[in-house]
């Protein structure tokens, strides 16, 4: 099929190889502009931008799709339909409209739970025991569109929100191009009122442990804040992000560390440290860590 591909970050990638690799004509590639990133702040193309390239296809990005000029260039693309997925700007009703069969959502979640930016992480910081990828119908309404197709998996119990992105990027890889083989067969499926819940984007005030709450609570704090935005803690007024815990045994004061392996009093319960980040250093796994940066039993985080 002749196909535009809407999206900008690293989720995206796997879906805009998986269409070329299945053989569909790819007439364009929209993305994000690129951004200052790194110590030079010069401008860095989105990861579907450098990709983009290496695949020799045309790319553009403009900074919004409500004008008329740039919605007449959308719709001069001739397109049969339009991947979008993690595009990261709304699409006007006159885009929507443009290919003739429409614009196809690769969402990650089961709708209609977590409609909205940030499905991943909000699955894991709320104790999910599944998610998954839908296949969606793009309307006006924020992921409200009929489902064509979904399937799900289940989230591990230590699984950080940076291990889950990476698997449901391959199954929406591999579902939207199941999708588009099967369009004339698939019967969309309207999304229904009961069970709405909304995935609002990340707040950075969020990412600071309050290590009164309860252990379960804190784990899936840490967990889904990994990578990004990075729940953090400071001890003796050094900043320590941390990336990756687990339950475990143990009671004391909140935030008191009760072992030589970073494990760490909650409200009720405990959790163990396994990845941490210091200031304008490389993430380490607990061990490694504790070689270069003591964290002593009795210590408070």
């Amino acid at each position: 099929m002749r196909l535009v591909f809407m999206g900008t970050p690293e989720f995206s990638v796997p879906v805009l190889d998986a269409l070329v690799e299945a053989g569909h004509e790819i007439a364009c590639v929209y993305c994000q502009p690129p951004r200052p990133a790194g110590r030079g702040k010069k401008d860095r193309p989105t990861p579907v931008h450098a990709r983009a390239i290496e695949l020799g296809l045309e790319v553009r990005h403009p900074v919004s799709l409500k004008g008329a000029e740039e919605q007449a260039e959308f719709a001069a693309l001739n397109a049969e339909v339009a991947v979008v997925v993690a595009y990261g700007l709304i699409l006007p009703q006159a885009i929507l409209d443009a290919p003739d069969r429409g614009c196809l959502n690769i969402h990650a979640s089961l709708l209609p739970r977590w409609r909205g930016a940030a499905p991943i992480h909000r699955a894991i910081i709320a104790g999910d025991g599944e998610t998954g990828v839908c296949i969606m119908q793009m309307e006006a309404g924020l992921d409200t569109g009929p489902v064509l197709l979904r399937e799900a998996l289940e989230i591990g119990a230590e699984e950080t929100t940076a291990e889950l992105h990476d698997r449901l990027s391959v199954m929406g890889a591999r579902l939207i191009v199941e999708a588009l083989a099967q369009l004339d067969d698939l019967t969309p499926e309207v999304q229904p009122e009961e069970g709405v819940t909304y995935a609002h984007k990340i707040d950075k005030a969020e990412a600071r442990v309050d290590w009164s709450k309860p252990a379960e609570e804190v784990d899936r704090l840490i967990r889904g804040l990994s990578p990004f935005p990075g729940a953090w803690v400071e001890v003796e007024g050094e900043r320590l992000k941390l990336l990756g815990s687990r339950l475990a045994d143990g009671s004391g004061a909140p935030g008191e560390v009760l072992d030589d392996a970073l494990s760490v009093a909650c409200g009720t319960g405990a959790v163990q440290l396994t990845r941490l980040q210091r200031a304008g250093k490389g993430a380490q796994d607990a061990t490694e860590f504790l070689r270069g940066r003591a964290v002593p039993k009795g210590a408070v985080l």
